[in-house]
Parts: structure tokens; C-alpha cells; sequence
């Protein structure tokens, strides 16, 4: 999803370890997946403006735990990914689990097609007020 904000080509790189790319910090699912990584995403975001919690339409597991999103002292946000690649039920159900986690907007994208790609960047642009 970084690329396509950035406007890069997209390619598939599997995130490793914590990536800089510009203002964005990308970090390995594995940190929210694994409890024994989940202290490195409160030190890694201690100084971010906004949190982007993403959870895939097609995935059958749920990313976040329920209220997880107030581990964080910022705003944080939810985006349902790979819309095209997933019926509306399975949509829906992505942002019913965002909205579990706590996240205050959802944003729906296609990093395939670039569907609601521009809405985020916009909205991100414009300094990600908590409206």
C-alpha cells in the first residue's frame, strides 16, 4: 500500500523489518500477529501522527484484537484492503473487525486497480483531522 501512496510501480516486497519510506513507517505483520513483537510497534510508533491499521478483505483471520487501536496515544485509522479481490460480505466483515480494533475511519482500497487510494492520500494530506 506504501508504493501505491508513494505512486510506485506495485511490486510485492515482504516487509523483513522496520522500513522508513518517507514519512511512513512500515513494519513486519508479524509484529501484530506475534505478542512477543507487539512491544516493538509501541516503540516504533511512539512519535507517529496517525496509525494505519490494514486488514485484507480476502484474509479469514482477524489482525487486531478487539480495542487494540487505544494502545496508541494518536489517531488510528483502518483500511480494508484488496476490495477487488473479495465479495461485499467478505468487505464488510474486514471493516466490522477494524471497527472492533478501534479505529475511528475506514478507508475500502484496491492497490491493484488504485480504488480509494486517492481518498486516502487526500485525506492524509490534509492532516488526518479525526472528523
Amino acid at each position: 500500500m506504501i508504493q501505491r501512496l508513494h505512486g510506485e510501480p506495485l511490486t510485492y516486497i515482504k516487509t523483513q523489518a522496520v522500513q522508513l519510506e518517507g514519512a511512513a513507517i512500515d513494519t513486519p505483520g508479524e509484529y501484530i500477529e506475534n505478542r512477543k513483537l507487539m512491544h516493538a510497534l509501541t516503540v516504533t510508533a511512539a512519535d507517529a501522527d496517525i496509525i494505519v491499521f490494514t486488514q485484507s478483505a480476502t484474509a479469514d483471520f482477524a489482525a487486531y484484537s478487539p480495542g487494540q487501536a487505544s494502545m496508541f496515544p494518536c489517531l488510528v485509522i483502518g483500511v480494508v484492503t484488496k476490495i477487488d479481490a473479495a465479495g461485499e460480505k467478505q468487505i464488510r466483515w474486514a471493516a466490522e473487525l477494524l471497527w472492533l480494533a478501534g479505529v475511528g475511519k475506514i478507508f475500502y482500497v484496491s492497490n491493484v486497480d488504485r480504488t480509494g487510494i486517492q481518498e486516502l492520500l487526500d485525506y492524509l494530506d490534509d492532516g488526518a483531522s479525526p472528523d
